[in-house]
C-alpha cells in the first residue's frame, strides 16, 4: 500500500476497527474508508455490493464481526455463525467482485482444536475438536480463511488472513455478560459493592492477550508482507492464567475484595499459547506489554464507557 492507497476499514467503530484506523492515520495514510451500519448493512449483500461498486477501495480490512466472551459465544451460538458467515461472504466475494487489490481477514484463536499442541502453530487447523462453548464463531471463520484461499487459487484473489491471540483494548465491548475477559472483569470489579466478585470456571485456563493497537500494527505489516491467503497467527508471547490475570486487573482497578470461582461454569480451552513466529521471523514484535496494555484499556473505560451489573 502507498500512502494514497484507499483503504476501507470495516467493522472501524469496533475494537480491532478502531485500532487499525489509528494505525493508518499515525502512519501516515490518509484516504480511509469508513461506513456505519446505517450506512452500508454488511449483512445484506445489495447494500455491499453497490458500497464497492460507488467506492472502489483498492485495499480491505476486514475486522466487522459478531464477537463476545465464553457466554455470548454458548448462549447465542445461531446468530454468531449466521451473521459472521454472512459478513465475511459478503465483504470477501465483493472485494474480489470490484478488482480489489489485497483482503485483510481477521480470526481468532478460538479457530483451533482444543487440545492442540502449544504454541500452536498454522498448520494446527482442522486437527482436532473445537472448544465446544465457541464452536460456532469459530466455524465461520475458518469458512473465511478457505474461503480467501479458494478465491485466491481459482481467481489469484490476493489476500491474507491473521489469527491473533485473545485480544483487548480501546473500544472493547466491556459488558460484564457478554464481553470479552478482560473488559468483563474491568466492570465487574468496577461496579461491585468491594466485598465479592464471581467468575466463571477454577480460574487455571492460560490465556495469551493481545493489545489490539499491536494487532492493528500486525495488520498493517501483514498486508506488506503477504498475498497468497496465507493464515498467519498474531501473539504476544505472554501467556497468563485466568485467575493471575483477575488479580493484575483488579489491583489496576483498585479492587480489594473477593475473587471468588465458580466452577459449576466451565474453563473453556485449558491453555492456547500461538507460535506467531512466522511473523517475528519477517522483523515484526508487539509493542505493549500486558500490564501496560491493562492500565490503557482501564483509563480509557473509565472515559468513555460504564456499564451498571446491578441492572
Amino acid at each position: 500500500m502507498d500512502k494514497n492507497s484507499k483503504i476501507f476499514v470495516a467493522g472501524h467503530r469496533g475494537l480491532v476497527g478502531s485500532a487499525i484506523v489509528r494505525t493508518l492515520k499515525d502512519q501516515g495514510y490518509n484516504n480511509i474508508v469508513t461506513k456505519t451500519r446505517s450506512e452500508v448493512n454488511l449483512l445484506n449483500q445489495k447494500d455491499v455490493f453497490n458500497f464497492f461498486d460507488e467506492e472502489k477501495p483498492e485495499y480491505v480490512f476486514d475486522a466487522a464481526a459478531k464477537v463476545g466472551g465464553i457466554y455470548a459465544n454458548d448462549t447465542y451460538s445461531a446468530d454468531f455463525i449466521y451473521e459472521n458467515i454472512q459478513i465475511q461472504t459478503n465483504l470477501i466475494h465483493g472485494s474480489w467482485r470490484s478488482g480489489v487489490k489485497k483482503f485483510l481477514f481477521l480470526g481468532s484463536v478460538c479457530i483451533y482444536p482444543k487440545y492442540a499442541e502449544v504454541p500452536v502453530k498454522e498448520e494446527s487447523l482442522l486437527t482436532g475438536y473445537l472448544e465446544s462453548t465457541n464452536d460456532a464463531y469459530a466455524i465461520a471463520k475458518i469458512s473465511g480463511i478457505k474461503m480467501l484461499q479458494a478465491y485466491n487459487k481459482q481467481y489469484g484473489f490476493k489476500g491474507v488472513s491473521l489469527m491473533p491471540s485473545n485480544l483487548y483494548g480501546p473500544g472493547d465491548n466491556f459488558h460484564p455478560q457478554n464481553g470479552h475477559v478482560i473488559p468483563a472483569m474491568m466492570t465487574k470489579f468496577n461496579n461491585s459493592d468491594g466485598k465479592s466478585v464471581t467468575f466463571w470456571g477454577d480460574g487455571t485456563p492460560m490465556r495469551e492477550f493481545l493489545y489490539a493497537d499491536d494487532l492493528a500494527d500486525a495488520c498493517l505489516f501483514a498486508i506488506n508482507h503477504f498475498e497468497n491467503g496465507e493464515l498467519i497467527n498474531v501473539g504476544s508471547g505472554e501467556n497468563v492464567s485466568i485467575k493471575s490475570l483477575a488479580n493484575v486487573v483488579a489491583s489496576i482497578v483498585g479492587y480489594t475484595g473477593d475473587i471468588e470461582w465458580d466452577t459449576s461454569h466451565p474453563n473453556g480451552t485449558p491453555n492456547r499459547p500461538l507460535d506467531y513466529s512466522k511473523m517475528t521471523e519477517l522483523g515484526w514484535k508487539p509493542k505493549h506489554r500486558l500490564y501496560d496494555g491493562l492500565k490503557k484499556t482501564y483509563q480509557w473505560f473509565i472515559e468513555n464507557t460504564y456499564y451498571d451489573s446491578s441492572k
